[in-house]
This record gives structure tokens, C-alpha cells and sequence, in this order.
């Protein structure tokens, strides 16, 4: 029996000609009514005055403040900003869209490493934090002001400044439901983030994972966290939802097949996990998802 559909996800077509190094659209508006989509062109997103606004990007749901900036670089990551709660009828939104060429010949020089660093892990969509939103705000504001050389100046300087908000940026998508694979400086923890991404249907076991880099239990659950930001428990259960979320999506799997199919033994479990991190039932997350899918 297939399982699979169709992905009815918009795939935009942005203005970006191959002569422009990027396209902004500076408008205030009253209320969000374009679908989710997703598109080849990276994407700096920037709001004001949208209090209660909806933003998902992948299998992230959140409502946004006054200040919403957002920075996604997958071409298959799918984004939406909804109305939601938001009553402003002054919402001021900027958008720049630019190409992965655009960088490709300076990226992988020492003085761009910060910002290439900040582009890959903008892959699962890059919230950043007030603090980087009022470092930025004026250059923002007057990019779209500027025109030609001056213009690509203003821009590369508002890239770079961000990068140093990278850290305390949240990245939104989980790299599982993205279909991204993911990346870490230390070479452990991306053998085991490999691992957990290949067995993540398997049961896994601390000693198992702490054997594989040679460490001893203890040590090896303090260095992920440190390393990760997580548990080891907790990262695994993140990775196993995001699967789950991408194949109630994707497929027309029952929500038993697809907890099982996760590497959850216990639907009762699955349902209080999935809630307790997506804030939604499985069952209210693939409805959610498909009212917003348009068939093309």
C-alpha cells in the first residue's frame, strides 16, 4: 500500500532576476494572506507592529511580537506568516531574497566564515533575538533606500553583523521534518547525530552511543549536552517527532503507523510528547498543516 501524497507546498517563483544580487519588497499591510510556500532564494524576513502574527516555518509554530526577523536558507523549508491574533492594521514587513550564488565566491574565504556559518544554520529557519534586531534595525530600514554598489554594501554589512547573533539565534525547523542533514564542529557528536538520524526507528542506548566515541556514560552525556544543547534523551526524542511530523504531512499514514514507524513504542506517549513540544495533537497538527496546502 503507498503511504505517500502528494506535497501541494507552493513553490514560489520570486522576482530575483540572474543580474540583481538580491530583491527586496519593503510594504505595510494590514493583514497576511499569501499561502505557505517555499522557494530556491534564501530569505531575510523582518516585521514590526505584528504582535499575534502566526509564523511557521517547517514543523515550527509560533506567535510573533512586536519584532519578528527570520532568516531561512533551504529551498524546500516550508514558511507562512499568518494573521493569527494580530489586530495592527499598520504591520511593516521587509523581505530580502537573494541567491546561494550571489555568495558562492566569497563564502569560503576566512573573512565570510561567520556568515557561512550563520547561512548553514539558517537552514531550519534562524529566529534572532531583539538584541540583533536593534543592532540592525537602522540598516534594515535604509536598505531599501540605497541603490546599486552601496546598496550590496549595506547588505553584506547587515549579514555580517547578524552572524555575531548566530548563537543566540533559535533555529525553528527540526532538521528531521526539514529533510536536512545536520552539522556540528565536533566530529563525535556529528558521528552520533549521524547515527540517531539513521536508527532513529531502533531503540537507542546512552552506553551504546558513549561506546561508539569512547567515552564513559557520564562524560558522554555531559559533552552532548554542552555540545548540543540537549539531553541525549531529548535529542532524540526531537529528531524522532520531526520524522513523525514529516510523515503526517507527507503520507497518509494513521497516527499508530506513523508513532510506530518513529521508533515510539507507546501511542499514549507519542500523543503527550508530540503535544507537549508542537503545543497541538498529531491529529490537530496534520489537519493544521493540510488547510494551509493549496493543490497546484
Amino acid at each position: 500500500m503507498d503511504n505517500k501524497k502528494e506535497n501541494n507546498i507552493i513553490r514560489e517563483i520570486t522576482p530575483l532576476s540572474d543580474k540583481d544580487c538580491f530583491y527586496i519588497a519593503d510594504r505595510y499591510k494590514t493583514e497576511f494572506t499569501y499561502p505557505i510556500h517555499c522557494h530556491k532564494e534564501y530569505e531575510l524576513n523582518f516585521i514590526e507592529h505584528g504582535v499575534g502574527l502566526s509564523r511557521i516555518v517547517g514543523d515550527s509554530k509560533e506567535s510573533v511580537g512586536e519584532y519578528d526577523l527570520i532568516l531561512i536558507t533551504s529551498p524546500d523549508l516550508e514558511h507562512v506568516w499568518e494573521q493569527g491574533e494580530c489586530k495592527s492594521d499598520y504591520i511593516h514587513e521587509i523581505t530580502v531574497q537573494f541567491s546561494p550564488a550571489f555568495l558562492s565566491g566569497l563564502i569560503n574565504k576566512n573573512q565570510f566564515e561567520r556568515v557561512e556559518k550563520m547561512l548553514g544554520k539558517a537552514r531550519n529557519g534562524l529566529c534572532f533575538p531583539m538584541s540583533a534586531i536593534l543592532k540592525v534595525y537602522n540598516i534594515i530600514l535604509e536598505l531599501s533606500t540605497e541603490k546599486g554598489f552601496y546598496a550590496v554594501i549595506k547588505f553584506m554589512t547587515l549579514l555580517y553583523e547578524l552572524s555575531f547573533f548566530m548563537d543566540e539565534a533559535k533555529e525553528l525547523s527540526s532538521s528531521s521534518f526539514a529533510q536536512i542533514e545536520v552539522q556540528s564542529d565536533s566530529r563525535r557528536i556529528l558521528r552520533i547525530q549521524k547515527y540517531i538520524a539513521e536508527h532513529y526507528q531502533d531503540e537507542i542506548h546512552l552506553s551504546q552511543l558513549a561506546t561508539m566515541v569512547g567515552m564513559a556514560n557520564v562524560s558522554f552525556s555531559r559533552f552532548f549536552k554542552l555540545r548540543t544543547g540537549k539531553s541525549l534523551s531529548d535529542y532524540i526524542i526531537d529528531v524522532r517527532l520531526g520524522y513523525a511530523a514529516r510523515l503526517l504531512v507527507d503520507s497518509t499514514m494513521s497516527i499508530s503507523e506513523v508513532c510506530y514507524s518513529c521508533g515510539f513504542n507507546n501511542l499514549s506517549n507519542f500523543n503527550r510528547l508530540f503535544k507537549k513540544k508542537r503545543k497541538c495533537t498529531p491529529k490537530e497538527f496534520r489537519d493544521d498543516y493540510n488547510n494551509r496546502r493549496i493543490v497546484i
